[in-house]
């Protein structure tokens, strides 16, 4: 059998430029759809369930390295396209694609939805606007346990390439709540029984001091901030403390997908050893 052949070999057909013009978030929110660049995000997007991935790009070389997702994505409803390199370059935007791009539905789920499942451990971007701390936090949330994130209305959008990118595929894994005012999310956590911690450099209180103290192992909020300034004051005062990671060497500060990983850490530890268990891994 003669091998295959690219059926997309052009940047301007309209199946390429629809998938291109998701790069603008413009045109993310008015169809509803975004792109995952990789093999690790494409086939979490097939697993996710119903017709979350719609289309799948791949040049003739990565459908024959990843045939099992090919199969996958197919058995998931999602349009497959074989197609060229360059048409390949052209819709992703990495710097080297790894040959394989799927275009998928909005995962977000309503804020209400994640307040009536009474989350435990809740990771809060307030003020989150660089794509790639978003996404990693996510994926370190999403690795602590944590059962929900909010990004606020001051943060970065959700279905931003890098984001996406960033959380190596923990977008399709816990809910993940959009657009949400920083208020709300406060008080709508708070009437859940959800404690409120907001992670700060400057916070009054001690990380290693609130797990000496046990006051970790109940349902938690953790609520981060901007990279360069932190929490503004008004955010501040919405939490019930503001806690800092303490600095034992002499590094001037942590940034913040390393914090939210400690903070995010130190929660799941203490809730499982309230429930009997040594740690996050131990049995």
């Amino acid at each position: 059998m003669p091998p295959a052949s690219p059926e997309l070999i052009s940047p301007r057909s309209p199946r390429v430029s629809a998938a291109r013009r998701l790069a603008r978030r413009n045109f993310r929110g008015k169809e509803r759809l975004f792109l995952a660049e990789g093999p690790q995000a494409v086939r979490e997007a097939a697993a996710y369930g119903g017709d979350t991935l719609v289309e799948l790009f791949a040049t003739v070389e990565a459908a024959e390295r990843y045939a099992d997702l090919v199969a996958e994505a197919r058995t998931a409803g999602a349009r497959v396209h074989l197609a060229d390199e360059q048409v390949i370059a052209d819709i992703s935007t990495t710097v080297t694609p790894q040959g394989i791009v799927g275009v998928c539905r909005f995962v977000d789920t309503p804020f209400e939805e994640i307040l009536a499942a009474r989350p435990k451990l809740v990771a809060v971007l307030a003020h989150v606007r660089d794509p790639g701390n978003a996404g990693t936090v996510l994926r370190c949330a999403d690795a602590a346990g944590a059962e929900a994130v909010v990004l606020t209305d001051a943060s970065v959008d959700l279905y931003n390439p890098k984001a996406v990118r960033a959380s190596v595929g923990s977008l399709f894994h816990l809910p993940v709540a959009v657009g949400v005012p920083v208020e709300r999310a406060v008080a709508g956590l708070k009437d859940a029984g959800v404690r409120i911690l907001a992670a700060d450099g400057a916070g009054e209180d001690d990380l290693d001091d609130e797990l000496d103290k046990g006051t970790m192992g109940g349902p938690t909020a953790w609520v981060f901030g901007n990279e360069a300034w932190g929490l503004p004051e008004e955010t501040r005062a919405l939490a019930d403390a503001v806690v800092r990671v303490p600095i034992h060497g002499k590094a001037e500060s942590l940034n913040l997908a390393t914090a939210a990983a400690v903070c995010l850490y130190a929660s799941a530890r203490a809730q499982r050893a309230s429930a009997g268990c040594r740690s996050v891994t131990g049995s």
